[in-house]
């Protein structure tokens, strides 16, 4: 969870106007703060580093470098400098033990880096410091079902459907978890309440796998092609296409597809394993 940091500080100094008006450097830490996020708002992860790292060096002293140090860690993280992420918002949580976001962060990067039990222990912390939110209920939920641990997993998920029954979420990951398990029939009402709310690519494949796995061709089809559509490069769904065709008896349109899912990131060996 990346915030932009130019409305949070300036809220900051205009409560704590009264006491002054600004001076000279820390007008000039506002202004880079505000650079660091035109910079990111460009995806030009460099220049809004060396904006917040300006700005920390002109007032190191400044109770909002905590949340620049965060933004910064999602900076690096953005522009492929996994670890240098992780170190810089490590040094952030040593300093604010407490932050929701700056956990949020760091759990997010170990998570995109293979580093699941650490996230999961990120999580766990978020959750403990408010328990108000659903986003790291989900993601404990969805780790937790990738180590195996269908206890926790599923405490969680009876926390979620608790706590937040009709979210978006919750929805999300219930049939994640029964998808995966194998339990395709009973997924497949809850992702077509999830495609009613808000329909996504990834929702789309997670249900044209239960179709398939349920032999319901047609309905398959039809939700790669409606996926297909909102992102032509998703190599999920061409994936799935192979497997269709494959069942269809079409060799060549398989053997196209699963070229074009190689093309979008799908791992080889998972291509291979369809034995086109």
């Amino acid at each position: 969870m990346m915030k932009s940091l130019t409305a949070i500080i300036t809220l900051f100094a205009t409560c704590t106007a009264f006491q002054g008006a600004a001076t000279e450097p820390e007008t000039e830490y506002y202004d880079l703060v505000e650079t660091a996020d035109k910079a990111a708002a460009d995806g030009k992860w460099q220049n809004a580093i060396d904006a917040i790292d300006k700005a920390m060096r002109i007032e190191p002293t400044n109770p909002s470098n905590v949340l620049l140090l965060s933004n910064k860690g999602m900076f690096e993280y953005y522009s492929g400098q996994d670890s240098l992420a992780l170190e810089t918002l490590s040094i952030a949580q040593r300093i604010a033990p407490a932050s929701v976001t700056v956990l949020q962060n760091r759990a997010k990067v170990l998570t995109d880096t293979g580093r699941l039990k650490e996230a999961l222990r990120d999580y766990a912390a978020v959750m403990a410091l408010d328990s108000t939110l659903v986003e790291p209920l989900f993601y404990h939920t969805m780790i937790s079902f990738q180590l195996n641990d269908a206890e926790t997993a599923q405490a969680d998920l009876d926390r979620m459907k608790r706590l937040f029954p009709d979210h978006q979420s919750t929805l999300l990951a219930e049939s994640s978890v029964l998808a995966y398990s194998g339990r395709f029939l009973e997924a497949i009402p809850l992702l077509s309440r999830l495609i009613e709310k808000k329909p996504t690519a990834a929702d789309y494949s997670t249900r044209a796998l239960c179709y398939l796995r349920t032999d319901q061709l047609p309905e398959a089809a039809e939700d790669i092609a409606q996926g297909l559509k909102l992102d032509p490069t998703d190599g999920e769904l061409y994936l799935l296409r192979a497997l269709l065709n494959k069942m269809r008896f079409r060799p060549d349109d398989a053997h196209a597809d699963a070229l074009k899912a190689e093309r979008y990131g799908v791992d080889s060996s998972r291509i291979k394993a369809l034995n086109l």
